[in-house]
């Protein structure tokens, strides 16, 4: 029989299919469109981006030239411009604002055919430290509220170019879907004094039922009210408002457990189109005891229609206790 189960932070309610019950085999992918030759992000056509915003080269060299291992370039096509000033207005009963921000792609290896789950963990420490040391940055720019690192890696996840890549965009405002994030861990600790994702981290650890993985300092699990087949959350164990406050020997921890969880997910869904989310605290937060950063990924599997966009609940075919269960038991 289906279930409607709520999720403990944000209250949304998503409806656990379970008589549509899909198995990993079940979900048919698209096959991807052949692409151009050409791609701007190879080594040898670094004049064809942005100048260098930072660059990780181990031997040194001149910026914009070969030698790297990871480059940071401004989003040649930026969903916000990081030039100007902000300016509120409104219009009627409506508001808005220009579009002040910052976009930009942190190019993850020179390796075309590279990917997340297939790069050395060295390699995806410094990833992560990308997102850190950019983050740091830009939150000294007081026209930021928010910083949100994504990545889209799949034709059908929405990546229009192949080689591996993130993308980061500091917004002047909270996004929505954050702000609901965050004023549901705020009451939660208002009525029990705990954090929300603390406590999901040891239930979740204790009945080991939606447990993927876990190492000395992240769990992976899916989430009790998933919204999407196979939708996983990783979270610090301790509590951690911040991800650019982590601490080196996190970083490295993280690598490990973000690259062996990809691989399970590879290995189960046969290499799926996906979307991954760092949610972080908002920069201004003055009270960060609520709240608690954590990577979201989601395989595109299903697609959003009509009830979903008309309702706000998601359907979901795929119950997380079987979903985790197939994702334990593959080989990372």
């Amino acid at each position: 029989m289906p279930e409607l189960r709520k999720d403990p932070v944000t209250s949304r309610w998503v409806i656990i299919s379970t008589e549509r019950g899909k198995r990993p085999s079940d979900f048919a992918q698209e096959p991807p469109r052949p692409r151009s030759g050409f791609c701007p992000f190879c080594p040898g056509n670094e004049e064809k981006t942005p100048p260098e915003i930072l660059a990780y080269r181990p031997n040194g060299g001149p910026p914009n030239g070969a030698g790297w291992n990871l480059r940071v370039v401004a989003n040649k096509f930026p969903a916000l411009q990081i030039e100007g000033e902000l300016n509120r207005q409104g219009e009627g009963i409506y508001d808005k604002m220009s579009g002040i921000g910052a976009h930009e792609v942190i190019i993850e290896t020179p390796e075309h055919e590279a990917s997340l789950a297939t790069l050395p963990e060295e390699r995806l420490e410094d990833v992560l430290w990308a997102f850190r040391d950019r983050m740091v940055d830009l939150k000294r720019d007081p026209r930021f509220q928010y910083i949100l690192v994504f990545k889209n890696h799949g034709e059908a996840a929405g990546a229009s170019l192949e080689h591996p890549h993130c993308q980061l965009i500091a917004t002047p405002i909270v996004p929505k879907q954050v702000r609901e994030e965050v004023e549901g861990a705020r009451e939660y600790f208002r009525y029990k004094e705990r954090c929300v994702y603390c406590d999901m981290v040891r239930q979740e650890r204790q009945e080991k039922t939606r447990l993927i993985t876990e190492n000395e300092h992240f769990v992976a699990f899916a989430p009790f009210a998933s919204r999407f087949p196979f939708e996983i959350c990783l979270l610090p164990k301790i509590h951690d408002p911040a991800f650019e406050d982590a601490q080196k020997q996190e970083y490295v921890s993280l690598a490990k457990v973000l690259r062996e969880t990809l691989r399970r997910m590879n290995r189960v869904l046969a290499n799926p189109p996906y979307n991954f989310i760092l949610h972080n605290s908002p920069l201004r937060e003055s009270d960060p005891l609520h709240y608690h950063w954590h990577f979201e990924i989601m395989p595109k599997l299903t697609r959003v229609a009509g009830f979903e966009w008309g309702s706000g609940f998601y359907i979901n075919p795929t119950p997380p206790e079987e979903a985790a269960a197939h994702l334990r038991q593959a080989e990372p």
